[in-house]
């Protein structure tokens, strides 16, 4: 007799067979596709953006090219997602922000939930609580008790207000009971800068962001947030080995328009995968986990990190407006 684990294991690829079968039946693109991308160059946004957008440009074989629409914390740049046609010819690329933000925000210019439909959370992407390589701390253990002894006076920047670096930020003082102060920057290069020259104690960074520094010798790795070491990286400890269920990583995913055709959701969902999975180490490289989750795991995912978000938010009385 089949076991369980086996017959779940053929409905799964039973499934996956079916879904891709149906995305490659599929009539598209027909044309250019636009990847709109809610921030300016730079970052980790769009470095994958570029990986997977070049790739897909190979497989479809019609033009893959990038747009940038920074503004609003996100907003601007979704919004025109969102009021584009559902032709799976215009796809947003989304970060943490795109849950979280409407629990931030008191209007927006269209639902999370209803206006966009989620394609493909693409990777997860390590954070890490990185300091100067002058603070008198060198792990978690020494920078709380640091913290305790000095209330309120160790400074924490983040690439701005209300991302997931700063709700890490929020989550760990809950976690650990410090007082530390959140000093938001309009993304991680100003951040970064002021840390090395010593105008804040510590940051909370994509790993991959900080990575180059902590290279040079230029600041120093606390601990990262997801719930274990990092597969490549196992001399940094995780901040969950402190505090048990400690986990946050940041994401990035694709939506579209909310009236798109399934048959072209799963369609761009699959060659996503395939893309993703071709260039599996390089995005390794950089500290991002492949995911190409479902459509609908994607959304049920969004769906989740708002609930998880929302205490915290509006117990630090976190507001964008």
């Amino acid at each position: 007799m089949l076991s369980m684990l086996t017959l779940r294991l053929l409905a799964f690829l039973s499934a996956f067979v079916c879904a891709t079968g149906l995305a490659a039946d599929v009539e598209f693109p027909k044309g250019t596709v636009r990847f709109i991308v809610p921030f300016p160059p730079g970052g980790p946004t769009d470095t994958l953006t570029r990986i997977v957008s070049a790739k897909l440009q190979e497989m479809w074989a019609r033009p893959a090219i990038v747009e940038y629409k920074p503004g609003g914390n996100t907003s601007v740049g979704i919004d025109a997602v969102a009021k584009s046609a559902p032709d799976g010819h215009t796809i947003g690329m989304v970060n943490s922000a795109f849950p979280i933000l409407p629990l931030l925000r008191k209007s927006m210019p269209y639902d999370t939930l209803r206006d966009l439909a989620g394609v493909t959370q693409l990777v997860e992407i390590e954070l890490a609580l990185v300091a100067n390589p002058q603070a008198p701390f060198n792990t978690l253990g020494e920078l709380v008790a640091y913290a305790r002894r000095n209330p309120g006076k160790l400074n924490y920047a983040t690439p701005g207000a209300g991302g997931t670096a700063h709700l890490t930020g929020e989550l760990l003082k809950r976690a650990a009971g410090i007082d530390i102060v959140h000093v938001p920057y309009k993304g991680s290069a100003p951040a970064q800068t002021d840390l090395m020259g010593g105008r804040v104690e510590l940051m909370i960074d994509p790993f991959f962001s900080a990575l180059p520094f902590v290279r040079a010798g230029r600041m120093k790795v606390i601990a990262t947030a997801g719930e274990r070491r990092m597969a490549s990286f196992e001399q940094y400890p995780a901040i969950a080995e402190t505090y048990p269920d400690f986990q946050v990583k940041a994401l990035l995913g694709l939506v579209v328009p909310v009236a798109t055709a399934r048959p072209i959701v799963n369609r761009i969902q699959a060659d996503a995968a395939r893309a993703l999975q071709n260039e599996r180490r390089r995005i390794e490289e950089l500290g991002m986990q492949v995911v190409a989750s479902r459509p609908e795991q994607f959304d049920a995912f969004v769906r989740s990190d708002q609930k998880k978000w929302a205490k915290i938010i509006e117990e630090a009385k976190i507001e964008l407006d």
